[in-house]
């Protein structure tokens, strides 16, 4: 409540006053030209264009001086100042290509796209302001190599290069310079914690390894967005959408979409700025049927039936007589109100003590709001809030920062334990599946019903206490009497209600559903280039380090006893030199991470850069490096309890501290001499030491016969690592044709992996059945006396991926804009090497995009049209496998300005005539989307 009073008292008490120079920057055509940057030469000292293409610029510099204005698209013009009342109208020349713009990403230090030496794809104002997504975040799905990931309507997941679920622990986002990740998850939870469309200044994007620049886990790609500047970028900014969504699931539903940016340069030393944002919309509903035990879809012809999207029906049990059986579950949409919102806001303190290029930066980020994370499991995050801060000290040539990430999972519950538990207070597991079989066998027995009609006969007296026909009575279980066994709660009835938030609130998950985490991370940054100090070259150096704080109060972690916390640390150099009259550019770095549960990583990466013909337009690359990835703090520390196995990670103390108590059963208790009581005590290392693999079991069960058991002995989890080379070109035609060719291939290996291993509850594991120990595995096996475990490891298969894209962007008839690009992506592996592994590659084979449109088709008119198509290809994660199939999507959106107004009016629609299709096995099917926006100052 005090950050809104802060930002609320800040967007009251703004004040205009200043002394400025004033004037516009138009084309060739007398178009306003928004968002040119107006920079003093010689100073950091700017400001950008309105709406109307007009500037306000204060400085202390004395005439006469130049002032340099600059815009994407358009040559760069210095016009010199003779007066400080002088108006300022600039023309510029429909000049550039986006290959001209400039970038900092791929090597830390400004080069134009044209001559980056790796791969990058960027988004700027303009190409901000012509989305045809909903918002620019959205719009970063029509960025070449980008695959998009769809867990909610409000948590979209970045995929470049493959390997990436929902959770995509290989791709890195920095907003302002920090790392968005969730300090407990480890992957980006979409744009919670980013920036608002109205003052986000520039994105870019590189698809691939940059662990030589940016350390652990920039493995596969990494994305900087920056937002604006408020000594450049001043005023108030507001904007406001409405639309709908549309879906066959869950119909046609209201989105609201408000934010506000102020942001003012008090003097040349002093600026604050501010934004607040605020979303709601209805959901995706998640609502495919699928069973995942095979048969038919629904209960009615399949007595063992697993919907994909119901939950509760994963309990199961064989019944002598009667077969496997699973419990009735309830559906997604029952289980959650399908309601999404995210609040976000933030607040800065700029301070230019020598109103140069120094900058000293106080900055607060929160987020909260309501979405779905697919995992293993589905997950309701309600009220789940991040918060960042940051102090930061940057000058021409170098920057510090340190900043600390928080989060709380507020009201965040796992919906499948919710289905599960909700069925338990209605009626226990044992009461339930005794009900079904009594029921089941009389039916038949007495009423003389099939297979089928008796199973649905048992299941409704199960479920309802009802038979018809037959005096039953709901069972009562003499080892526990007062355990439940009433009739079924059914979905918008009082007890569903009521059971749904006594589950949601209790974190003990035999009983409940909820999760709590409280974690944190604190990371530092430094950088300093000597490009003033050393000239035979560009030099810089710099360096991180990092700190974990995991707390979940034993709900995800094993820190039953306090947070656990582990520190990361790295430093890295870089020299970049060119040769040739600036022809041949060489950039060479090399980066050493520590973390402190493993060993160092060395991560270097070389790359040339040529520049060819007369103007050095024809510009080849190639580049080679490496990559890795630690695991993260759920592979190392998790120890959860899923119901049939547990989740533990492989940190050498966390085995130790993961400790479970499970029951025996009367025939082992009953083996004779081997002392085996009612209960049995499992740690961690009983899962990693003393297994068996799942398979193996498997076979085990239906041959009896023990030479099908294989120990499973997996390894302790350790970084994975890739080998990236990559080749490309670039060039402008004519001053009107941009190609943009690349060409990877990724050796991957240590490649991180989970594998299901069963363990024993007494005896030793091994293939000499004339070992007692062993003998008595074999026993623990029959009897059902195990526990399945899942753990963290590596695979020890090698693993190749290779790609190319080709991209194409030209100005038609004078200003109109036609893009196309292309990707080819695929994988290979030897299976044979590890038969249980799982690549979980996720990317289609064959990926085209097209863009078309003109910001300025009449006065004041712009318009643009994108198209998506894909190949089918196979999905495979931890909550469900299954084929994508192909789809093609169309998004469209016109604006109109009112230069008067200061405003933009904007209409859109997302998979405009097309059919719902999908991204994510398990994630809702994605509808239709129609908006309407007004910006005013934008």
């Amino acid at each position: 409540m005090r950050v809104y009073l802060l930002i609320m008292l800040f967007f009251c008490g703004i004040s205009f006053a200043q002394n400025t120079i004033t004037g516009s920057v138009t084309d060739s055509n007398k178009q306003s030209i928004p968002g040119a940057n107006v920079n003093v030469v010689g100073s950091s000292t700017g400001a950008s264009t309105d709406f109307d293409g007009t500037f306000k610029l204060s400085t202390s510099a004395k005439p006469p001086f130049s002032i340099k204005v600059s815009a994407v698209g358009f040559e760069t013009k210095t016009i010199n100042v003779t007066s400080l009342t002088q108006k300022v109208d600039v023309v510029l020349k429909d000049e550039e290509t986006k290959l001209d713009e400039i970038v900092v990403s791929a090597s830390r230090t400004p080069e134009r796209v044209i001559e980056s030496p790796v791969t990058i794809e960027r988004m700027g104002i303009q190409e901000i302001k012509n989305t045809t997504a909903a918002t620019f975040y959205d719009g970063l799905e029509n960025l070449k190599e980008v695959n998009f990931n769809t867990s909610s309507i409000s948590f979209k997941s970045i995929n470049t290069r493959g390997f990436a679920t929902v959770a995509n622990t290989r791709f890195m986002q920095l907003v302002d310079g920090m790392d968005n990740s969730s300090p407990a998850l480890n992957f980006v939870l979409g744009n919670l914690i980013g920036i608002s469309d109205i003052d986000v200044a520039s994105v870019e994007l590189l698809p691939g390894a940059s662990s030589a620049l940016y350390g652990a886990n920039a493995f596969n790609g990494i994305m900087f967005m920056t937002s604006k500047s408020p000594f450049n970028d001043e005023g108030i900014s507001v904007y406001y959408k409405y639309g709908q969504t549309s879906q066959d699931a869950a119909g046609t539903n209201d989105y609201n979409d408000f934010g506000i940016r102020a942001a003012k340069a008090f003097t040349k030393h002093f600026a604050l700025k501010a934004n607040f944002t605020y979303m709601e919309a209805s959901e995706w509903i998640a609502a495919d049927t699928r069973s995942m035990t095979g048969g038919s879809v629904g209960h009615q012809m399949n007595q063992n039936y697993d919907g994909l999207n119901i939950y509760g029906d994963e309990v199961t049990t064989f019944i002598p007589n009667v077969g496997q059986v699973s419990r009735t579950g309830y559906r997604e949409q029952d289980l959650t109100d399908n309601k999404v919102k995210s609040m976000k806001a933030d607040f800065s303190a700029h301070f230019k003590p020598w109103a140069d290029d120094t900058e000293i930066i106080l900055q607060y980020k929160i987020g909260t709001g309501s979405t779905i994370y697919q995992g293993a499991n589905r997950y309701a995050l309600k009220d789940f809030l991040m918060q960042q801060g940051k102090f930061e000290i940057k000058g021409k040539n170098f920057f510090g920062r340190v900043y600390f990430t928080s989060e709380d999972a507020g009201d965040s519950y796992d919906m499948r334990f919710a289905g599960w538990n909700i069925n338990r207070l209605a009626k226990s597991d044992k009461n339930w599946f005794t009900d079904y079989g009594t029921a089941f066998q009389l039916s038949s027995a007495v009423l003389g019903l099939n297979s089928n009609d008796a199973a649905n006969y048992a299941r409704n007296f199960a479920d309802y206490n009802v038979s018809p026909n037959l005096p039953l009575v709901p069972n009562t279980d003499p080892l526990n009497p007062g355990a439940p066994r009433s009739a079924r709660f059914e979905p918008g009835s009082v007890q569903f209600n009521n059971a749904l938030a006594t589950v949601t609130s209790n974190a003990d998950l035999t009983q409940g559903a909820k999760f709590i985490d409280h974690s944190k991370l604190y990371h530092s940054d430094i950088n300093y280039n000597f490009r003033d100090l050393i000239k035979f070259a560009e030099i810089q150096i710099g360096g991180s380090w990092r700190k974990y704080i995991m707390d979940s109060e034993g709900t995800i972690f094993t820190d039953y006893d306090g947070p656990i916390d582990y520190r990361e640390y790295g430093a890295y150099a870089q020299l970049q030199k060119k040769w040739m009259d600036d022809r041949l550019k060489f950039t060479g770095s090399v980066r050493y991470d520590k973390s402190q549960n493993f060993d160092g990583n060395v991560s270097p990466r070389i790359s040339f850069v040529y520049s060819a013909g007369e103007s050095k337009r024809h510009n080849f690359r190639v580049s080679y490096q490496t990559g890795f990835r630690n695991p993260t703090t759920q592979d190392q520390y998790i120890g959860l309890d899923l119901g049939p196995f547990a989740l533990i990670g492989s940190a050498a103390d966390n085995l130790d501290r993961f400790q479970e108590t499970q029951p025996v059963s009367l025939a082992g208790q009953g083996i004779p001499n081997a002392n085996i009581g009612p209960t049995v005590n499992l740690s961690g290392r009983s899962a990693y030491e003393n297994s068996y693999t799942l398979a193996s079991v498997q076979a085990f069960a239906a041959s009896s016969n023990p030479g099908d058991l294989k120990v499973a002995n997996p390894k302790l989890v350790k970084p994975e690592q890739v080998q990236a080379f990559e080749a490309g070109y670039r060039t402008v035609v004519q001053n009107d044709l941009s190609i943009d060719i690349n060409g990877y291939y990724n050796i991957y290996n240590d490649f991180m992996n989970t594998s299901r291993v069963i363990t024993p509850y007494y005896g030793t594991v091994g293939t000499n059945p004339a070992d007692p120990g062993v003998l008595l595995s074999y026993s623990a096996l029959a009897f059902g006396d195990r526990r399945v475990y899942q753990v963290y490891t590596n695979t020890s298969a090698q693993i190749t991926s290779l790609g190319f894209g080709v991209g194409l962007s030209k100005k038609v008839y004078k200003d109109f804009e036609l893009g196309v690009n292309y990707n080819y992506s695929q994988f290979d592996f030897d299976q044979s090497e590890d038969p249980s592994f799982i690549a979980g590659f996720n990317t289609p084979k064959h990926r085209i995009k097209g863009s078309f449109g003109n910001a300025k088709v009449a006065k004041n008119l712009g318009f643009n049209v994108n198209v998506r198509w894909n190949t089918e290809y196979l999905w495979q994660s931890s909550f469900g496998d299954g084929m994508i199939p192909e789809n093609t999507v169309l998004d469209a959106q016109i604006n109109y300005g009112i230069p008067k107004l200061k405003s933009v009016i904007k209409v859109g629609a997302t998979n405009l005539f097309g059919k719902d299709y999908l991204q994510v096995v398990g994630a809702g099917m994605i509808g239709q989307m129609w908006f309407a926006s007004w910006i005013i100052n934008p």
